[in-house]
Protein backbone atom coordinates (compact mmCIF):
# COMPACT_ATOMS: atom_id res chain seq x y z
CA UNK A 1 0.00 0.00 0.00
CA UNK A 2 1.10 3.60 -0.43
CA UNK A 3 2.31 5.35 2.67
CA UNK A 4 -0.47 7.72 3.77
CA UNK A 5 2.12 10.00 5.40
CA UNK A 6 4.17 10.46 2.25
CA UNK A 7 5.46 13.88 1.31
CA UNK A 8 2.73 15.77 -0.62
CA UNK A 9 3.39 16.32 -4.34
CA UNK A 10 5.33 19.50 -5.07
CA UNK A 11 6.95 19.69 -1.64
CA UNK A 12 10.70 19.16 -2.02
CA UNK A 13 12.77 17.37 0.58
CA UNK A 14 14.66 20.52 1.52
CA UNK A 15 11.42 22.40 2.21
CA UNK A 16 10.07 19.41 4.10
CA UNK A 17 13.10 19.33 6.41
CA UNK A 18 13.07 23.08 6.91
CA UNK A 19 9.47 22.91 8.11
CA UNK A 20 9.97 19.87 10.33
CA UNK A 21 13.50 20.20 11.70
CA UNK A 22 14.83 23.75 11.61
CA UNK A 23 17.91 22.95 13.73
CA UNK A 24 19.36 20.38 11.37
CA UNK A 25 18.19 22.28 8.30
CA UNK A 26 20.16 25.31 9.49
CA UNK A 27 23.21 23.12 10.16
CA UNK A 28 22.99 21.66 6.67
CA UNK A 29 23.47 25.14 5.19
CA UNK A 30 27.14 24.88 6.21
CA UNK A 31 27.71 22.03 3.75
CA UNK A 32 29.21 23.78 0.73
CA UNK A 33 28.95 20.83 -1.65
CA UNK A 34 25.45 20.83 -3.11
CA UNK A 35 25.33 17.07 -3.63
CA UNK A 36 26.54 16.29 -0.13
CA UNK A 37 23.99 18.70 1.31
CA UNK A 38 21.22 16.99 -0.65
CA UNK A 39 22.32 13.61 0.70
CA UNK A 40 22.24 14.96 4.24
CA UNK A 41 18.78 16.41 3.67
CA UNK A 42 17.60 13.00 2.47
CA UNK A 43 18.50 11.46 5.82
CA UNK A 44 16.70 14.25 7.65
CA UNK A 45 13.66 13.93 5.38
CA UNK A 46 13.26 10.31 6.44
CA UNK A 47 13.24 11.41 10.06
CA UNK A 48 10.75 14.16 9.25
CA UNK A 49 8.43 11.51 7.86
CA UNK A 50 8.80 9.38 10.99
CA UNK A 51 8.30 12.32 13.34
CA UNK A 52 5.10 13.33 11.56
CA UNK A 53 3.30 10.04 12.10
CA UNK A 54 2.07 10.65 15.69
CA UNK A 55 0.72 14.03 14.60
CA UNK A 56 -1.43 12.41 11.93
CA UNK A 57 -2.95 9.52 13.87
CA UNK A 58 -4.22 9.47 17.43
CA UNK A 59 -4.16 5.76 18.23
CA UNK A 60 -0.83 4.07 19.09
CA UNK A 61 -1.75 0.96 17.12
CA UNK A 62 -2.38 2.96 13.94
CA UNK A 63 0.91 4.80 14.42
CA UNK A 64 2.69 1.50 14.91
CA UNK A 65 1.21 0.19 11.67
CA UNK A 66 2.68 3.15 9.80
CA UNK A 67 6.07 2.62 11.40
CA UNK A 68 5.93 -1.05 10.44
CA UNK A 69 5.30 0.08 6.85
CA UNK A 70 8.47 2.17 6.98
CA UNK A 71 10.42 -0.72 8.51
CA UNK A 72 9.31 -2.94 5.66
CA UNK A 73 10.41 -0.33 3.14
CA UNK A 74 13.94 -0.61 4.48
CA UNK A 75 14.14 -4.02 2.78
CA UNK A 76 13.89 -2.31 -0.59
CA UNK A 77 16.12 0.58 0.40
CA UNK A 78 18.98 -1.70 1.40
CA UNK A 79 18.43 -4.06 -1.52
CA UNK A 80 18.81 -1.14 -3.91
CA UNK A 81 15.23 -1.31 -5.15
CA UNK A 82 13.61 2.03 -4.38
CA UNK A 83 9.85 2.31 -4.00
CA UNK A 84 9.05 4.22 -7.16
CA UNK A 85 7.07 7.41 -6.78
CA UNK A 86 8.08 8.00 -3.16
CA UNK A 87 10.65 10.85 -3.16
CA UNK A 88 12.12 10.08 0.26
CA UNK A 89 12.54 6.36 -0.36
CA UNK A 90 13.92 6.89 -3.85
CA UNK A 91 16.49 9.39 -2.62
CA UNK A 92 17.35 7.32 0.45
CA UNK A 93 17.98 4.20 -1.62
CA UNK A 94 20.54 6.10 -3.64
CA UNK A 95 22.21 7.67 -0.59
CA UNK A 96 22.45 4.35 1.24
CA UNK A 97 24.09 2.66 -1.74
CA UNK A 98 26.60 5.39 -2.52
CA UNK A 99 27.71 5.91 1.08
CA UNK A 100 27.45 2.25 2.10
CA UNK A 101 25.35 3.04 5.13
CA UNK A 102 24.52 0.25 7.58
CA UNK A 103 20.91 -0.72 8.13
CA UNK A 104 20.99 -1.21 11.91
CA UNK A 105 20.67 2.49 12.85
CA UNK A 106 17.62 2.87 10.61
CA UNK A 107 15.90 -0.15 12.13
CA UNK A 108 16.78 1.04 15.63
CA UNK A 109 15.33 4.48 14.88
CA UNK A 110 12.03 3.05 13.67
CA UNK A 111 11.80 0.70 16.65
CA UNK A 112 12.45 3.63 19.00
CA UNK A 113 9.57 5.51 17.39
CA UNK A 114 7.31 2.53 17.93
CA UNK A 115 8.36 2.47 21.56
CA UNK A 116 7.61 6.16 21.97
CA UNK A 117 4.02 5.86 20.72
CA UNK A 118 3.54 3.22 23.39
CA UNK A 119 4.91 5.50 26.12
CA UNK A 120 8.48 4.22 26.38
CA UNK A 121 11.28 6.69 27.30
CA UNK A 122 13.40 8.31 24.63
CA UNK A 123 16.25 6.09 23.47
CA UNK A 124 18.91 8.78 23.01
CA UNK A 125 21.26 6.57 21.04
CA UNK A 126 18.58 5.35 18.62
CA UNK A 127 16.95 8.75 18.12
CA UNK A 128 20.01 10.98 18.05
CA UNK A 129 23.38 9.20 18.04
CA UNK A 130 22.72 6.70 15.25
CA UNK A 131 21.29 9.28 12.84
CA UNK A 132 24.19 11.65 13.58
CA UNK A 133 26.69 8.88 12.87
CA UNK A 134 24.99 8.17 9.53
CA UNK A 135 25.08 11.87 8.67
CA UNK A 136 28.79 12.07 9.46
CA UNK A 137 29.48 9.08 7.24
CA UNK A 138 27.64 10.80 4.40
CA UNK A 139 29.88 13.87 4.73
CA UNK A 140 33.23 12.32 5.63
CA UNK A 141 33.07 8.58 5.04
CA UNK A 142 33.29 5.78 7.62
CA UNK A 143 35.50 5.65 10.70
CA UNK A 144 34.14 8.59 12.70
CA UNK A 145 31.22 7.03 14.57
CA UNK A 146 32.85 7.12 18.02
CA UNK A 147 33.71 10.81 17.69
CA UNK A 148 30.07 11.90 17.68
CA UNK A 149 28.50 9.73 20.39
CA UNK A 150 28.66 12.41 23.09
CA UNK A 151 27.56 15.12 20.66
CA UNK A 152 24.58 13.01 19.63
CA UNK A 153 23.56 12.47 23.23
CA UNK A 154 24.08 16.16 23.94
CA UNK A 155 21.73 17.08 21.13
CA UNK A 156 19.20 14.51 22.29
CA UNK A 157 19.21 15.88 25.80
CA UNK A 158 18.57 19.36 24.46
CA UNK A 159 15.75 18.12 22.25
CA UNK A 160 14.07 16.38 25.18
CA UNK A 161 14.07 19.45 27.42
CA UNK A 162 17.20 18.62 29.42
CA UNK A 163 19.27 21.68 28.55
CA UNK A 164 21.31 21.57 31.75
CA UNK A 165 22.34 17.96 31.18
CA UNK A 166 23.14 18.79 27.56
CA UNK A 167 25.47 21.62 28.56
CA UNK A 168 27.16 19.41 31.14
CA UNK A 169 28.04 16.97 28.36
CA UNK A 170 29.60 19.69 26.20
CA UNK A 171 33.26 19.25 27.35
CA UNK A 172 33.16 15.52 26.63
CA UNK A 173 31.53 16.12 23.26
CA UNK A 174 34.06 18.73 22.19
CA UNK A 175 37.01 16.59 23.26
CA UNK A 176 35.75 13.75 21.09
CA UNK A 177 35.00 16.07 18.17
CA UNK A 178 38.65 17.10 17.88
CA UNK A 179 39.19 14.04 15.70
CA UNK A 180 36.25 14.79 13.42
CA UNK A 181 37.12 16.05 9.91
CA UNK A 182 36.03 19.64 9.33
CA UNK A 183 33.79 18.67 6.41
CA UNK A 184 31.71 16.51 8.77
CA UNK A 185 31.05 19.23 11.33
CA UNK A 186 27.72 20.36 9.82
CA UNK A 187 26.36 16.94 10.75
CA UNK A 188 26.95 17.69 14.44
CA UNK A 189 26.78 21.50 14.67
CA UNK A 190 23.15 21.49 15.79
CA UNK A 191 24.21 19.83 19.06
CA UNK A 192 25.16 23.37 20.12
CA UNK A 193 21.45 24.25 20.11
CA UNK A 194 20.54 23.09 23.59
CA UNK A 195 17.17 24.89 23.77
CA UNK A 196 14.46 24.12 21.23
CA UNK A 197 12.60 27.36 21.89
CA UNK A 198 15.55 29.61 20.94
CA UNK A 199 14.58 32.13 18.19
CA UNK A 200 15.85 31.25 14.72
CA UNK A 201 18.18 34.24 14.41
CA UNK A 202 19.95 33.24 17.62
CA UNK A 203 20.20 29.67 16.39
CA UNK A 204 21.87 30.95 13.25
CA UNK A 205 24.39 32.96 15.27
CA UNK A 206 25.10 29.98 17.52
CA UNK A 207 25.72 27.73 14.53
CA UNK A 208 28.04 30.26 12.89
CA UNK A 209 30.11 30.46 16.08
CA UNK A 210 30.14 26.68 16.49
CA UNK A 211 31.22 26.14 12.90
CA UNK A 212 34.03 28.70 13.12
CA UNK A 213 35.40 27.04 16.25
CA UNK A 214 34.59 23.44 15.37
CA UNK A 215 33.02 23.09 18.79
CA UNK A 216 29.48 22.58 20.04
Amino acid sequence: MADPAANPPGVGLDAQVRAADIDRWLSSRFVSDVGARADLITLYALEAELLAIPTRVTQPLLAEMRYVWWREQMDGVFAGTARRGHPVLEALTDVVARHRLARDPFDALIEAHIGRVHGEPHDLDAFYVGPMQAAVQVLAGPGHAAAVVAAGRMWGLGQTGQAGAARALRPEANTALKSLPAEAFPAVAHAALTRRETPEFLKRLTLVAASLRGRV
